[in-house]
């Protein structure tokens, strides 16, 4: 594991009270300073030219975000848009946070639960890493998936025939996304 993905926080310390109390202690200050880190990204994210992409945080709770993100041109997603939730922990960004498609998607790297197979989520995820970043690479995963991991087996096996693959995705978008967005 690389050095930006070590939390300070979590040093080992010998005596079992001297942990708890530091335990406490880190909780707190991890909280504020991930909350000044996701307000910090927030703000980056609103000021950015990125198109396709957004995300907010739901209601005043900083660590639940809604996304946004619309598919890629020339791509069978064009035109399709998707809602999806970020959860992050108290140990963001030393962990990355859990990324869910709340619109249904039928993608080979997506479940029937909306969970995402993407290595930057999982065993490659770094704290440089911020949710502008996050968004663009599942926007760029849709039009470009990784057919050796599928989650999707029906859809990884019907990617190789974009026509009969657009079809099914339309058909699948308008019988279950339309509604969430």
């Amino acid at each position: 594991m690389s050095s930006q993905n070590v939390n300070p926080a979590t040093v080992v310390v010998n005596s079992a009270n001297s942990r708890k109390a530091k335990d406490t202690t880190a909780t707190k200050k991890d909280s504020v300073s991930v909350k000044k880190r996701l307000q910090q990204e927030l703000m980056g994210l609103m000021m950015s030219a990125e198109k396709g992409v957004s995300a907010f945080p739901e209601g005043d709770n900083l660590f639940h975000w809604v996304g946004t993100i619309e598919g890629p041109k020339d791509t069978v997603y064009e035109g399709l848009k998707y809602r999806l939730t970020l959860e992050f922990s108290s140990a963001y960004p030393y962990e990355p946070p859990t990324v869910r498609f709340h619109t249904p998607c039928f993608h080979p790297n997506v479940d029937e639960h909306g969970n995402i197979c993407l290595d930057i989520l999982k065993e490659k995820w770094s704290a440089l890493y911020e949710v502008r970043t996050i968004l663009l690479s599942i926007q760029s995963l849709l039009g470009e998936p990784n057919n050796e991991s599928p989650l999707n087996v029906q859809a990884a096996d019907m990617w190789s025939s974009q026509a009969v693959y657009k079809k099914h995705l339309l058909n699948h978008y308008e019988k279950h996304a339309k509604s969430t967005l």
